[in-house]
Parts: C-alpha cells; structure tokens; sequence
C-alpha cells in the first residue's frame, strides 16, 4: 500500500520502536467521524487517554469490502487534515446489535458525559447518515463494531501498564 510522505515517515518512526516486524499487523489509516471539529476533538481525547474505544457500523465495512480491524491491528489515527497523530492497537473487537451496546463501552468511547444515552443520542445520528449513504435504514438492530484499543505509539500518549 503506498502512504502519502507524512504517514509513511510517522509510520516507520513507529516501526524503528519494534523489536520485531509489523508491518503485517497494518489495518488501515483514518480520522474519527465526519467532521473536522468532531474528528479532531476525538483524536485529541485519544491522545489524553479519555477516549479508549471506537465504534464502526460493521454496514460501511460492508460497502466498502473492508474488514473490522481485529485484536492486534494497528491503526494509524490522524487529524481530519491527514496529520498522523497515534498509533492505536486494537485489543478487543465485537458485533453487536445497536441498542445492546453496554454502558461500559460508551464509557470506554470516553465522548460527552460518558453515559450510555448520550452515546446512544450521538452514535444513532453518526450511523444515520453512514446508512444514508449507502442506501440503509438505521435500526435498533443494526450491527454495530465494538473496539477497544491501547494507544502504542507516540511514547506520550502510549497507555502504560
């Protein structure tokens, strides 16, 4: 996969950290939401360690023949104008239906007050408009991808055993 200059020199900057190769463990380089004000307030609650998880409609995977990251990906997250900013590593990844997802996983996503209903509020108009863009109808029941993840690089921002 050929990466613009400035994620692929952030990304070897990374890789010189490893001890081993992992390249293989790659998933894919993206921006939270879609928006600039929202994307790049969510990176930075990544970078402050409130923001621990992340939700994807397992629908836009489909559409666009993409995969879920899996435990062990690693993700390069940027600004919404392509600045890399982290690499994330995914350490828990499940389906689950729109309205069975757990409180405590809203509070991992670490957005607004942390509680289940403003996850709920937000989630329910993000996913909308993915579905809307697809030619899908939200529903209670859509499949929603769970993952948690650990901030790996920079040394910063990296969550500390």
């Amino acid at each position: 996969m050929q990466l613009p200059a400035n994620i692929q020199s952030y990304w070897d900057a990374f890789q010189a950290t490893q001890d081993d190769d992992v390249s293989a463990r790659f998933s894919e380089v993206f921006f939270f939401a879609d928006s600039q004000p929202v994307a790049d307030s969510l990176a930075q609650l990544v970078l402050t360690g409130t923001k621990r998880a992340t939700a994807a409609l397992l629908w836009m995977h489909e559409a666009e023949g993409s995969q879920p990251p899996v435990p062990g990906s690693l993700s390069l997250m940027t600004d919404f104008a392509g600045t890399p900013l982290a690499i994330i590593e995914v350490t828990a990844s499940r389906v689950v239906a729109f309205e069975d997802v757990p409180a405590g996983f809203a509070a991992r996503e670490g957005e607004g007050d942390g509680s289940l209903q403003y996850w709920r509020e937000v989630h329910w108009a993000y996913f909308s408009r993915e579905c809307a863009s697809i030619g899908r109808d939200p529903s209670p029941r859509m499949p929603i991808v769970c993952e948690e993840f650990v901030v790996v690089h920079p040394p910063e921002a990296a969550d500390r055993e």
